[in-house]
């Protein structure tokens, strides 16, 4: 290829990455305007590299605005993006070198995740553990749609990682829970989306072709901004001067990311009329609390990303199915609980106070209404160790440390008692709540030792015997499998004369020493003065188990100080459980 077409050297660059059938969308939106320039490369052959040819390809294209007026029309530039895309199309659609596949399914570890990160528009990563009950019912459903995606040459691929092995990466996408599914876009790893939808194949599939269409929504002038905000319960305006600029850029990068909310962009001089605007802008427009929030600071992609999330939600929010997702996402990681049954005839006063003492903790405490006569937050009580007799009542939770909770000295709930409760709390004035059980009077007399809140301690760190613990909850589905192995373990050391099998209903008792975050958790704790914590990873049978406590606490073993990556998602089982109290309803 002979002749060039030369971008403008003050327009940013666009990375671009993809198959061969983006090289052809990228064709298409040129014709349609959305791109204005593209470099053709000269030396695309097979002399090449593969990472030599798809650096170039990154830097063949460069992005031009939505919207922009003076868009070029210059059939060259189409000619040249055709002939590119002719000589490079096979070479794109090319895998990795360290490409690994199972059923369709790319399969990911420290040295691959990056080159395989980088060679797809949209990759969806399922971390998941082997022995976890819903990752393994999760997989061939995952490995459906996989196999459709790329039956469909899709720009989409699944991928998933065994976070049990692949600790670095666990710890790097912060994975708690089992499995826990992500989606990375054009190789970002600075936001990854959380998948939340059904665990179906057409789930799946139907999410991610959600997930390709355009980011942003072009506004052609004021009414069309007013209609977009109008038609839903939060958007983003994007009001710009300048198609070319790098606010546009970061703003569309920050769209990317957040695909759950509508995006909307607009040059237009009657929407910097209509609100009064001289420099480009950005606006959140939602249907509650203060309707409108303007972004200040610099506009870079996390701070846009930021101050959506800072604002998206109301300033007290009721925790429902729906809900449950954006909090959890929120950037406010200190949650205000308040557990009322709203059939109550006082709970409106009540609101209205938790609503007041609010407007003093915006952007610092995440204040949620938990409706203690709905079945489905049944598993949420439980958490906290709650009954509906208890409510109303409120309880505080940091999910930066370990989900510790908190629990105010007063059961008034005027907005004055649940201002000094924040204000405590802030200031540290007050010890976190555990909760426990009472000792039962026969904790030791069976097989296995039945452990609470107010002797784990004392059992766990004795320093003459070693101890195994099964940390369960009675709704739990992988805990209730486990039982009947657990309790033949424990005839099995039962007369041992430094070994202890036990369990706790983590459920209901707290302890300091271990943060469970979900079940079964099994803990082992060795005999010595170090009070060393061994959380087991093996295989769940009474064979494993015994291997397990022969070696030592060595076999299928891993040292900790605290819990880093969780083996069975809490969430699902609530659900599990949820379901199953609805069917005896009925």
């Amino acid at each position: 290829m002979k002749s060039y077409l030369m971008p403008h050297d003050d327009m940013p660059f666009w990375m671009f990455r993809g198959s061969a059938s983006s090289v052809h969308q990228i064709g298409k939106a040129l014709r349609m305007g959305l791109l204005t320039y593209c470099v053709a490369v000269p030396s695309l052959g097979t002399s090449l590299a593969k990472s030599e040819k798809a650096h170039y390809l990154k830097l063949a294209s460069r992005r031009y605005a939505w919207g922009n007026p003076d868009l070029p029309t210059e059939s060259a530039v189409s000619c040249a993006l055709l002939s590119l895309a002719l000589e490079v199309s096979t070479e794109i659609a090319d895998s990795p070198e360290t490409e690994e596949e199972e059923d369709h399914v790319l399969v990911l570890n420290l040295s691959n995740f990056s080159e395989v990160l980088a060679a797809y528009d949209y990759l969806l990563v399922d971390f998941y553990a082997p022995w976890c009950t819903p990752c393994r019912d999760l997989l061939p459903e995952f490995a459906k749609a996989a196999e459709q995606l790329k039956a469909e040459s899709s720009q989409i691929r699944l991928a998933k990682v065994n976070a049990t092995e692949e600790h670095h990466l666990a710890r790097q996408f912060k994975i708690r829970v089992f499995p826990t599914i992500k989606l990375f876009k054009n190789g970002d790893t600075s936001c990854p989306m959380d998948y939340t939808d059904g665990r179906e194949a057409k789930d799946i599939v139907e999410w991610m072709k959600k997930r390709i269409q355009p980011s942003l929504i072009i506004l052609e002038d004021a009414a069309a901004v007013q209609s977009l905000v109008d038609s839903n319960e939060v958007s983003v305006i994007g009001i710009f001067k300048d198609a070319r600029s790098a606010n546009v850029e970061n703003f569309t990068a920050a769209a990317e990311c957040m695909d759950d909310i509508p995006f909307g962009i607009t040059y237009s001089d009657d929407t910097f009329s209509k609100y009064q605007l001289d420099k480009d802008s950005i606006i959140l427009f939602k249907k509650f609390d203060e309707g409108r929030n303007n972004f200040d600071g610099e506009i870079t992609k996390m701070n846009v990303i930021h101050f959506v999330n800072r604002h998206r939600l109301p300033l007290v929010i009721e925790f429902n199915e729906q809900t449950a997702p954006k909090i959890f996402a929120s950037q406010l990681k200190t949650h205000l609980l308040l557990f009322l049954p709203k059939s109550s005839p006082d709970s409106e006063d009540q609101i209205n106070n938790f609503k007041k003492a609010a407007e003093n903790f915006r952007e610092i405490i995440f204040f949620i209404i938990i409706d203690s006569d709905r079945n489905e937050n049944k598993g949420i009580l439980n958490f906290f160790a709650l009954e509906k007799e208890d409510c109303p009542t409120l309880r505080l939770i940091s999910m930066e440390t370990e989900m510790v909770k908190y629990k105010p000295e007063s059961d008034e709930l005027t907005s004055e008692k649940i201002e000094e409760f924040c204000k405590q709390f802030l200031e540290g004035k007050f010890n976190y709540h555990l909760v426990s059980q009472e000792i039962p009077d026969d904790w030791d007399k069976g097989p296995v030792k039945v452990l609470v809140g107010k002797n784990f301690e004392k059992v766990a760190f004795d320093e003459k015997t070693n101890v195994f613990v099964n940390f369960y909850a009675p709704w739990c589905t992988e805990c209730k499998k486990i039982a009947s192995i657990w309790n033949e373990l424990g005839e099995t050391y039962k007369d041992h004369e430094n070994i202890i099998i036990a369990k706790i209903d983590a459920s209901v008792n707290e302890v300091d020493s271990v943060m469970v975050h979900s079940f079964p958790t099994l803990m082992y704790f060795p005999a010595g003065p170090d009070k060393k914590i061994i959380e087991y990873h093996g295989i769940r049978t009474l064979e494993g188990f015994e291997k397990f406590l022969d070696s030592g606490g060595h076999e299928g073993a891993r040292e900790v100080s605290h819990l880093e990556v969780v083996d069975e998602n809490e969430e699902l089982e609530l659900e599990t459980e949820t379901e199953e109290d609805s069917g005896k309803e009925k």
